[in-house]
């Protein structure tokens, strides 16, 4: 692979929301931000016992928690990276190869990208941020 691989690093927050395993919950998350003008620009779902548990980076994180607390929704936060990469076959390979070299673990990622988009965003969790961040940056 050749040419830059990695366009942008930076330690961001992502937020946990938990739902109830049932029609329409989603959609009212989705819409009590989309309400307040909150745009998400990552989002993972998985399921659980009874529950859903979605996991989203948002372009207004303290606006996103203001306005799911005040609905009582159940939400948590945490420290990710979110990696603006080619979107390349071997883009990702690349930066996980860079990230083990380092001794960092990658606790979970996910990503969306477009077929004709030449960046995607990549949203990981990482047990040592800090040495992550200076690790891509070298």
């Amino acid at each position: 692979m050749s040419g830059k691989i990695l366009h942008s690093v930076e330690a961001g927050r992502q937020i946990s929301v938990f739902l109830d395993d049932r029609p329409g919950t989603l959609a009212e998350v989705a819409k009590l931000l989309g309400d307040r003008g909150v745009n998400i620009l990552a989002l993972s779902l998985a399921e659980g016992l009874g529950h859903g548990y979605v996991r989203m980076v948002v372009d207004k994180t303290d606006e996103a928690l203001e306005v799911l607390k005040g609905a009582e929704e159940l939400t948590m936060q945490r420290e990710v990276l979110l990696l603006e990469l080619n979107n390349a076959p071997g883009s990702l390979a690349a930066i996980a190869e860079k990230l083990s070299a380092a001794d960092i673990n990658i606790e979970y990622a996910y990503c969306a990208a477009g077929r004709n988009v030449d960046r995607g965003l990549v949203v990981v969790r990482v047990n040592k941020t800090a040495e992550a961040l200076q690790s891509l940056k070298d």
